[in-house]
């Protein structure tokens, strides 16, 4: 059955010349077929430089939407539209404003994980891959980083130099994840170091070997010597980890960090996208062209 829905997306990709996006949070199956699997900031520069007239994008609303910005002129289908980033709307109403009033020469900071509408608010977008390069370059002073708490104190952490305020918002997977979880598992595998991404609390990061984006991760595992990891993000990396590194082995906090969400980009889902061509991402034109505007400065800065 999985075989036959896989030959099918194959099939219709070729005949309506699509490409298929896939984040590392996806399910295994799902990024077994897709064209490109990644980061957001990866995927969010596959996309601007893809040539397929359709753009299936297997992950959260918000990196549809960012696809969407990037390539205005191509048709962006989400598998399932109900699949959401709690953390890309965790910026209160007026916040922004408020902090614009309070510092001079403030420049918002925002990361990816966001809605359009806070992106056509902000002044530069960044991922976990680039923000202390992207901040760095800033030439502001003061810097209201938004929505993620954990992200933002850890920029602050590598660019003391920098006045940064962090927005209270955070991932909900990654900010679940408990020290008393990552030390079971320390205690069980004493010889394997912990990588861990940026988006969880900041005492787990202080135990931590290596901290990184999902990429980043993934990379020092792979060119590591080392047979053993404690891998401190969400699960779905599992596949690109064991993929790359058979005789390796990689260890998570239990329960496993799982985010539903991402879960939904199923096969099934995929299948259904394309043969229908529902489920399209539109942004209003008038929030699309600010919206842009951070992420082109992303994507200049962060070359």
């Amino acid at each position: 059955m999985k075989e036959a829905i896989k030959n099918e997306i194959q099939k219709l990709k070729k005949e309506k010349n699509a490409v298929i996006l896939a984040h590392y949070y996806a399910p295994a199956e799902t990024q077994e077929i897709a064209d490109y699997v990644g980061d957001s900031f990866y995927l969010a520069k596959a996309a601007k430089a893809s040539t397929a007239d359709i753009i299936v994008f297997c992950g959260v609303s918000f990196m549809g939407e960012s696809a969407k910005l990037l390539n205005p002129d191509k048709k962006v289908l989400m598998p399932d539209l109900t699949a959401d980033c709690p953390m890309a709307h965790m910026v209160a109403e007026g916040k922004i404003e408020d902090m614009r009033r309070q510092y001079d020469d403030l420049a918002v900071v925002c990361y990816i994980n966001s809605t359009a509408e806070l992106k056509c608010r902000s002044d530069v977008c960044v991922t976990s891959s680039n923000a202390v390069r992207i901040v760095k370059a800033l030439p502001n002073k003061n810097l209201f980083f938004i929505p993620d708490r954990n992200l933002g104190s850890f920029v602050a952490k590598q660019v003391p130099e920098k006045n940064i305020i962090v927005n209270d918002g955070c991932c909900p997977i990654h900010a679940a994840i408990t020290r008393d979880q990552l030390l079971k598992q320390k205690k069980k595998h004493p010889s394997a170091p912990i990588l861990i991404h940026p988006e969880c609390e900041p005492e787990l990061l202080e135990i931590s070997d290596v901290i990184g984006s999902t990429a980043e991760l993934i990379d020092y595992a792979s060119k590591s010597p080392l047979e053993e990891f404690i891998i401190c993000t969400e699960d779905g990396v599992d596949y690109k980890l064991i993929t790359d590194n058979p005789s390796k082995r990689f260890f998570y906090p239990e329960p496993h960090p799982c985010c539903a969400d991402m879960k939904l980009n199923t096969l099934e889902s995929i299948l259904s996208v394309l043969q229908k061509e529902n489920n399209e991402v539109f942004v209003d034109e008038l929030i699309a062209e600010q919206a842009r505007k951070p992420l082109d400065r992303m994507l200049e800065l962060g070359r």
